[in-house]
């Protein structure tokens, strides 16, 4: 659980931190938003393959290396050479904290087959309400480091919360089974093109224009080959078969992009205008978001049940559209108590995403490859935050402005309601606690039979 926060609390430590770095390198909004997609894009395109490796070799295994990465991209960040060093800086960091939610995970799946159990709710609960505290709390604590010790405190801390993630990996993750995955075949083809088509993509994603759309040629051409290597490889890197037969997961990765596309554009966008436009210190607008935190961990701490799935994702986009239509009345005049409360709308959203989402995962993922699953499911998150980012360079340009919030305001009210259609209208969901039992598919993989009808 340890190695779980320290993709969140590097997630959400820097939003703070884009005005002050970008004053240090006299760099704008467009360009310090590289220091957030950095990081996206890094874990977006090495989250699956980090669970890959936690299936093949095994979670402990994964979770030292890991760990040894952030601690290295730790020291590495506080030597400030130039804006493009700390972006270089941020891949690193997204490599290294792309083990643990795979590997938690894993453990929790693999425990659970041993001893015959369902849905570990209350387990789930926890391990999403320590990622929901650290990213909400983690505008506020970055606001107190900066204050007491500068911008390169958000870098500098990753190196202690490595150690303690060593540490409890050593002391309580299980041994893995020695030498079994190394017998294993890696499909190295299937991950390399894998890697290049999200990152053709996702740079198309990040900077989109005109000329630059050879790049989604580019991606659909190593779509395609992508598809032909896995469908023809013994051990494919991505089942897609099994993604092809389990519609339910799909729309769960669906929902987990949309929602975040939502979520990541108020910590990123709307914390730059209250520093911008707004004046707030880095301390006062993490302050300002306390409320928020708040209401997003006592949510997720009450959505950890198996049952009541469909209401409490159907809560999450009205809540997410709400707040974007409520953002179109913002502007530097408003009362605090309004933009309070704007924050706890979006707070309770955020705490109640991820949970409900991470709980349906675990019943429509099959076990054995709980770890790719995993991982694919944080690349439709962090998807959702590299196309966040491109909307906040978009309609703020160059200086964040209240005219520039209400432009992001119109676009996330448009993926608000998209994200209310894919949930209201997705039938799986109301068969009542669909994380209590495995998927379809992984059942058509114990019965041919039942899986050709």
């Amino acid at each position: 659980m340890a190695s779980a926060v320290l993709n969140p609390i590097n997630s959400t430590l820097i939003a703070v931190a884009l005005i002050p770095i970008g004053q240090t390198f006299g760099a704008g909004p467009a360009h310090t938003a590289w220091l957030v997609s950095a990081l996206y894009l890094a874990t977006a395109v090495g989250q699956p393959v980090v669970g890959l490796f936690v299936d093949r070799f095994g979670a402990r295994r994964v979770l030292l290396t890991g760990a040894l990465i952030v601690m290295a991209a730790g020291i590495a960040g506080l030597f400030p050479i130039s804006l493009d060093w700390l972006i270089g800086v941020r891949v690193v960091l997204g490599i290294g904290t792309c083990a643990g939610f795979p590997a938690a995970m894993a453990v929790l799946r693999r425990r659970a087959e041993e001893t015959g159990q369902g849905v570990p709710a209350r387990v789930l609960s926890l391990l999403s309400i320590s990622a929901q505290t650290i990213m909400v709390v983690g505008p506020t604590l970055g606001g107190a480091l900066i204050g007491l010790a500068g911008w390169p405190a958000i870098f500098a801390v990753n190196i202690p919360l490595a150690g303690f993630s060593c540490a409890f990996a050593l002391l309580w993750v299980p041994r893995d089974a020695p030498a079994a995955g190394r017998r294993a075949s890696i499909d190295v083809l299937g991950i390399a093109l894998f890697a290049l088509c999200l990152l053709a993509l996702l740079l198309f994603l990040m900077e989109p224009d005109v000329g630059d759309l050879y790049l989604l040629g580019i991606a659909v051409v190593l779509a395609g080959a992508f598809a032909w290597n896995e469908l023809r490889a013994a051990r494919p890197f991505i089942d897609l078969r099994m993604l092809a037969g389990n519609a339910p997961l799909l729309r769960t990765y669906l929902r987990q992009a949309l929602s975040f596309v939502i979520v990541y554009s108020i910590m990123f966008g709307y914390v730059q205008w209250l520093e911008s436009a707004r004046g707030l210190s880095e301390s006062g607008a993490g302050a300002l978001l306390l409320p928020m935190s708040a209401v997003a961990v006592l949510a997720a701490a009450v959505s950890g049940r198996a049952t009541g799935i469909r209401a409490r994702l159907i809560t999450v986009a009205l809540a997410l559209t709400l707040g974007s239509v409520l953002l179109l009345f913002v502007d530097t005049g408003t009362w605090l108590g309004v933009l309070i409360g704007l924050g706890a709308i979006f707070g309770l959203a955020q705490g109640l995403t991820s949970v409900t989402n991470q709980t349906t995962l675990y019943g429509q993922a099959p076990a054995e490859q709980m770890g790719t699953a995993s991982g694919l499911f944080r690349s439709a998150q962090y998807l959702g935050a590299i196309v966040s980012s491109t909307l906040i360079a978009l309609c703020f340009g160059t200086h964040a402005s209240s005219a520039g919030l209400h432009r992001l305001a119109w676009t996330l009210t448009g993926i608000g309601v998209l994200l209310l259609a894919v949930t209201v209208f997705d039938r799986g969901l109301s068969r009542g606690a669909v994380a209590s039992r495995p998927s379809e598919a992984q059942d058509g993989r114990r019965d041919p039979q039942r899986a050709k009808a």
